[in-house]
């Protein structure tokens, strides 16, 4: 009797759907997603860290039930129900972060919210779990959530460390005592003008090395 043989939970097309998103398939640097959350909680690393952890739950989780639901979701209503699925977790990660991580909720605000409105998990959603089965479709959720995520840490590791002299609310720059040489904090790198600055540079170091990522252009 033939069976047909079970893919590997962790095959190399699945390898390659969370691993992807680091790099060529990156959803803010490759397929330019999310930049306005890029722009608005990197000044401090602590929160961009949450909104990177809070926007790879939600994808992964929408994924895997929108992947599970597709073949009994209406074409027509198909926008509607991902939205209801993204939105019902979003609240949740919501009342999560305020019930154990308050103060960081409170410096994201209203961010958090408008996770709902972020391209990258409608793009998943349209564009992958609507067309693949459940574990493919968390993997991949995993990846793009973890590949935004990587572009927001190291965006705000330079403007904390560089704008408030600290990484992860730790004084580095003091411990280093290179304020005592006349160093000041730039202000400048705070200001959200500096978030997109940052994203403009990390895009033309990444496809001044991978010339394949101007080609697809």
């Amino acid at each position: 009797m033939d069976k047909k043989e079970k893919e590997p939970v962790f095959s190399a097309k699945n390898l390659k759907l969370l691993t992807e998103p680091f790099g060529k398939n990156n959803p803010i640097t490759v397929q330019v997603l999310g930049i306005c959350s890029a722009l608005a909680v990197t000044v401090k690393l602590k929160p961009a860290i949450v909104m990177a952890l809070s926007v790879t739950i939600v994808t992964a989780v929408s994924n895997l039930v929108i992947a599970a639901m597709r073949k009994f979701i209406p074409d027509r209503i198909r926008i509607i129900v991902q939205l209801v699925v993204i939105a019902t977790m979003v609240i949740l990660v919501d009342q999560f972060l305020k019930a154990y991580v308050f103060d960081v909720s409170k410096q994201l605000s209203v961010f958090v919210g408008l996770i709902i409105t972020n391209c990258i998990l409608m793009g998943r959603l349209e564009a992958f779990a609507m067309a693949n089965k459940p574990w493919p479709s968390f993997i991949d959720g995993i990846g793009n959530g973890a590949g935004y995520g990587l572009i927001l840490v190291v965006v705000s590791f330079i403007r904390e460390l560089f704008g408030s002299g600290t990484i992860y609310g730790y004084p580095v720059l003091e411990k280093l005592g290179l304020y005592k040489t006349g160093y000041e904090n730039n202000g400048m790198v705070i200001l959200p003008p500096m978030a997109l600055i940052l994203v403009g540079l990390i895009i033309w170091f990444q496809r001044s090395r991978d010339k394949s990522l101007v080609e697809k252009q």
